[in-house]
């Protein structure tokens, strides 16, 4: 029987010189990679790691949607038009971006991990980022790209090998990390942003971009539970008055991370051209809303579940969420919680620098603020203490003044989507 181009799946190398490019960034970089797979097998009993780009099946072999809907899938670079092959080799180095600036993001607090199994886990989340970008730049070194006249392939690979922690494409992963806190309220939230990129690109018109989604998404929920389980250790312990990590400084994440996460959606009103070229299956906004209430669900009902029934063991998962909603709406306590124990997604309003609300002053309730010096004060109470002090916050502040002053505001960064 014939074997589908649907059926397969595979493992595959960089060119050796490419490869090595690679490796020597990882040992710059992310020397603890050895030590993890060291340990692997003390933390994991599937498969240890490998450093391979995995393509994965097809979900169809023709194009589901936009202009070229019904059409076979391109398998070759050089049969897209230029259009086409530059905006693929924006959204693969955006997306290879990430990868790598992550990487450095958290190997900067990795140290102050109190709890050696979370620190591990977050091991294994650079070790599968750095395959990721791996993959990325296979996606583009397996090809022809010289069709628009320049070495993409090669080009990109530079750029993004000399980027360091502040240079790289997207806001979310030029932001310092200030404590082991940062590490897994940003799987919780940014790498949840990451799922919904590569759900979305599972019907990428380009075949090879299309095929390595199903094996990076396999890894990202890893990613995401690691956070996730994480922090939800970390409010139980609040509610039973331990650790020394408050309710007060997870809200103060949260905050931080879910603006940015927003904005790496693009534009509320963009993303047409993407899915007119088959390169993804929503429009900006209509995603950005679906994660939005997904990390409400997944992040902040769970979280409030677990400080509710560490009160009163009898609140089941089902009821935790509309118990939650209506302590923090009336004010009163119910079941041994106060609404200040409890936690909440803050608006899509709040502290936003692109889309919609850029540059507009809301409290994370979504209330507007006219003031500006009532808004500052707003804005240090609301974000962790570490963040407010450092350089991103400084330049938040200074774009919030030349808006506020009829300046237009360009701010380096670009998102996924357009």
């Amino acid at each position: 029987m014939r074997t589908s181009f649907l059926d397969t799946q595979e493992t595959h190398e960089l060119p050796v010189h490419l490869h090595q490019r690679m490796v020597d960034w990882q040992k710059k970089y992310f020397p603890e990679l050895d030590f993890m797979l060291e340990n692997w097998s003390k933390h994991y009993r599937h498969e240890p790691f490998r450093l391979t780009a995995k393509l994965g099946p097809l979900k169809q072999e023709t194009i589901e949607v936009g202009k070229l809907a019904g059409k076979p899938k391109f398998t070759k670079a050089s049969d897209l038009d230029d259009e086409m092959i530059l905006q693929s080799a924006k959204i693969i180095k955006a997306q290879c971006s990430t990868e790598l600036g992550s990487i450095q993001q958290h190997r900067g607090s990795l140290q102050k991990a109190q709890d050696p199994g979370q620190q591990f886990d977050v091991l294994r989340v650079m070790a599968e980022e750095f395959r990721h970008a791996y993959q990325m730049m296979y996606v583009l070194a397996s090809d022809d790209w010289s069709k628009v006249g320049k070495d993409i392939a090669g080009e990109t690979m530079d750029s993004l090998l000399g980027m360091e922690t502040g240079e790289h494409v997207l806001d979310a992963f030029n932001l310092y990390f200030d404590s082991f806190v940062d590490n897994s309220t940003f799987c919780s939230i940014i790498d949840r942003v990451g799922k919904y990129q590569l759900e979305m690109q599972t019907v990428f018109s380009y075949a090879p971009m299309a095929r390595s989604m199903g094996p990076m998404l396999a890894e990202e929920a890893f990613h995401m539970a690691s956070g996730v389980n994480a922090v939800r250790k970390w409010a139980g312990a609040a509610a039973r008055d331990e650790g020394n990590i408050s309710i007060a400084c997870i809200q103060r994440h949260i905050n931080k991370w879910t603006p940015r996460g927003l904005e790496m959606f693009g534009d509320e009103r963009g993303g047409k051209s993407a899915v007119q070229f088959g390169f993804k299956d929503m429009l900006n906004g209509e995603a950005m809303g679906k994660y939005f209430e997904e990390v409400k669900i997944e992040l902040v009902d769970t979280l409030n579940w677990e400080i509710l029934k560490t009160r009163d063991p009898k609140v089941t998962r089902a009821e935790a969420p509309e118990i939650a909603d209506r302590i923090l709406r009336t004010g009163e306590a119910e079941h041994g919680v106060k609404p200040d124990e409890l936690l909440y997604s803050p608006s899509e309003k709040f502290y936003r620098r692109r889309g919609l609300y850029e540059f507009q002053m809301f409290d994370p309730r979504g209330n507007p603020l006219k003031d500006r010096r009532a808004y500052l004060h707003m804005l240090r109470s609301n974000l962790p203490e570490s963040y407010v002090s450092g350089p991103d916050f400084k330049r938040y502040l200074e774009h919030l003044d030349q808006k506020l002053a009829g300046q237009e505001v360009h701010e380096e960064g670009l998102p996924f989507y357009g």
